[in-house]
């Protein structure tokens, strides 16, 4: 499961900071995949046949129920949330706050701080219940995390801290273009929010991965399998700083890898789930995906994308503002006490643009999936690999259409198992 949302609406102004966030407390459930037998050597050859790729009908009840449980939270989130932001516009709780933080200073860097923080901290302490429920009992129950709670609690206070501050910075440059250029300011913190998106994309594997993980290179007793990724970076022209092992299995039973960073952070990441379980094969197709990224040019087309819907809500929150300060007599757009209806309008726009988001996200999913396997033309390993994501992280292959189009990032694993099947048997 997800990070737990310091502040509501964050995710809209910081997409590509906080996906990088995301997915170092996702405990591998994005493309997470974990070999069934215990002590495989890398090196090992995969399968020769592919019905070894099949999927156990038992987990699959199991993963529904799972995916299930997970929907009834994610709504109840989306419900406390905008109870909590209509609260404060609807009970006058945000006039108050301003008033009180004006008998310190009218100073508008410290408004903007203290009602920020103020805010922010009241929201997360009243959803904490259900980050609990959704990132620790949850993931327990179905026995999917083997993070303790202490180790919970202590990721949960690195977020609140990252988040904070990053949260906080956003806010802070907001406001300020809100009191520079009212008329425009949606276009400015548009092209701001974007420059914030590439460096912190560019910092992300140096800055925010190692307050969660350990990172080390892969030593001696897996340079084959290092080299044979690192030729498999030239081969799609990508340059990286190295192959990086990280510590998943202190927080889950699943396993994953990535290409993360732009520029001079670039760099391959395997989990040690991944490096100890799995074949030199199936780790190949599953680089091979991610390469497919560059390859494709998708990081630098996923930031245009989200910057243009950055933009869009940036927009509906500036109408937003003018039609509250007529109705709520706030004193202008810049208003701290119309903070809560700037979040609101943000976080209707994020749920009204999620569906075509992940339709962006799948389009560019499917060919990566294609990639992988005609860069390695390693059908059975990529089948395989992608059935063991299905059985083992309990990810519901074939949902409801309308849950994948709603919600999926990634096309039904079915579809992608039978697409790698189909290639293996050509």
């Amino acid at each position: 499961m997800g990070a737990h949302r310091p502040l509501p609406g964050i995710h809209v102004m910081l997409p590509g900071a906080l996906y990088q966030l995301d997915f170092v407390l996702s405990n591998g459930v994005r493309g997470g995949i974990r070999h069934y037998r215990k002590g495989s050597r890398i090196g090992d050859v995969i399968m020769t046949a592919v019905e070894d790729a099949h999927l156990d009908p038992e987990r699959q009840e199991r993963a529904k129920e799972y995916a299930r449980l997970g929907r009834r939270l994610i709504l109840a989130d989306l419900v406390l949330t905008a109870v909590y932001t209509l609260a404060w516009l609807l009970c006058g709780w945000s006039g108050s706050l301003k008033q009180a933080l004006l008998a310190v200073s009218a100073n508008p860097w410290f408004l903007v701080a203290g009602y920020g923080v103020v805010f922010g901290a009241a929201y997360y302490v009243i959803s904490l219940p259900l980050s609990f429920c959704e990132g620790f009992v949850l993931p327990h129950r179905f026995q999917l995390s083997t993070q303790s709670l202490p180790a919970w609690i202590l990721d949960q206070v690195k977020v609140l801290g990252v988040g904070g501050i990053l949260g906080g910075v956003m806010l802070e440059v907001i406001y300020a273009v809100l009191r520079a250029a009212p008329g425009w300011w949606w276009l400015w913190a548009g092209g701001i929010l974007l420059f914030f998106n590439v460096l912190l994309a560019n910092l992300a594997p140096i800055l925010l991965f190692p307050l969660f993980y350990k990172f080390e290179r892969l030593d001696d007793e897996h340079a084959v399998l290092a080299e044979r990724l690192l030729v498999l970076a030239r081969k799609a022209d990508t340059r990286v700083r190295g192959v990086f092992k990280f510590d998943m299995s202190r927080r889950t039973r699943a396993a994953n890898a990535a290409l993360v960073g732009l520029g001079n952070t670039r760099r391959i990441i395997l989990g040690d789930t991944l490096v100890d379980q799995f074949t030199a094969d199936e780790i190949e197709t599953v680089l091979a995906h991610e390469l497919g990224h560059h390859v494709h040019k998708d990081i630098p087309l996923g930031i245009a994308f989200g910057s243009v819907l950055t933009l869009g809500g940036m927009y509906l929150a500036s109408l937003g503002l003018r039609w509250g300060v007529a109705v709520f007599r706030f004193e202008g757009p810049a208003d701290i006490a119309a903070l809560p209806l700037f979040m609101l309008a943000i976080g209707i726009y994020g749920i009204v643009t999620l569906p075509l988001g992940n339709a962006f996200s799948r389009w560019r999913e499917r060919l990566a999936d294609a990639y992988a396997l005609q860069s390695t033309n390693k059908g059975a390993a990529y089948a395989s690999a992608l059935a063991r994501l299905a059985n083992q992280n309990l990810a519901e292959a074939d949902p409801e259409p309308w849950v994948e189009w709603l919600l999926y990032s990634h096309p039904a694993l079915s579809r992608r198992i039978a697409m790698a099947k189909e290639y293996y048997l050509r």
